[in-house]
């Protein structure tokens, strides 16, 4: 496998313009809207509201002002999928239409997709979603067919600021960490990276720089497998099993007793 290539996205730079999305769509040739209503959700500027089989890229407005609108700031994130090393979706995936790339991303092959549902459920960050045309899941491939060919990723080609950057993991992280560096000697001291270690799945080959909590951009603060709920929900079947077997038994037992004391048999 080559060295794995990803996203770093720096928060602090996005000005909200929304190329990424478009670009996104005009690549994977992915409708605008879902059944061709386009309606305004009433959430700031936000109206693709999240990601989902048709919105592969997604931009957020988070607004904090106080109520005189006086005092306050933006923050703007264009989210995606995040690859993750330890990926929950490829993990629960009946069929093997999830797979991991020689670019360690994830990819969903829908001609083997049988549209289940289980990788959208295990997913922790809300990226995967049944298309309508399709009927299978889908969502960001990082632009596996361009990827192939020696080309970038179509949003962080049309970003005009560079706060979606795509390279090699390595360097995006090396990257990363001296912006983290410098906004925090600059004064913005609640700088920091998300899912650029292996604390968050493993590592994700997309992350992020943020200045708030994950809560607040709609990130989970600690993501889980599925797996580690496999130990807990085993004892809880084993339980169960074991409550039905003592059931049973009694039942046959008072069945007994009752055809002891004269009871017909059937």
């Amino acid at each position: 496998m080559a060295e794995p290539m990803g996203f770093y996205t720096d928060t602090t730079v996005c000005i909200g313009c929304k190329a990424c999305e478009v670009a996104c769509k005009e690549w994977n040739q992915l409708p605008s809207t879902n059944g061709g209503v386009n309606t305004l959700s009433g959430d700031s500027y936000d109206n693709t509201r999240r990601l989902d089989g048709i919105h592969w890229r997604h931009v957020k407005f988070i607004e904090q002002f106080t109520d005189t609108r006086q005092d306050g700031r933006w923050l703007l994130m264009s989210d995606v999928c995040k690859h993750c090393v330890q990926a929950p979706c490829l993990e629960v995936c009946p069929t093997g239409a999830i797979t991991r790339t020689e670019f360690d991303t994830v990819v969903i092959q829908s001609d083997a997709c049988n549209g289940c549902r289980d990788c959208i459920s295990a997913c922790p960050f809300g990226v995967i979603e049944v298309n309508p045309v399709s009927g299978t899941a889908q969502k960001c491939t990082l632009c596996y067919d361009r990827l192939q060919v020696g080309m970038e990723p179509a949003c962080s080609k049309a970003c005009p600021t560079q706060s979606i950057q795509f390279g090699k993991i390595s360097d995006l992280r090396d990257r990363a960490q001296k912006r983290v560096e410098q906004l925090q000697q600059a004064g913005e001291k609640r700088a920091y990276l998300y899912g650029a270690d292996d604390k968050i799945l493993g590592g994700l080959n997309s992350f992020y720089l943020l200045v708030d909590k994950p809560e607040v951009y709609g990130l989970p603060p600690d993501p889980k497998m599925p797996t580690r709920n496999l130990a807990s929900a085993s004892l809880f079947h084993v339980f169960g099993a074991v409550v039905v077997g003592l059931m049973g038994l009694i039942n046959f037992r008072n069945r007994g007793a009752r055809l002891d004391d004269g009871e017909e048999r059937p």
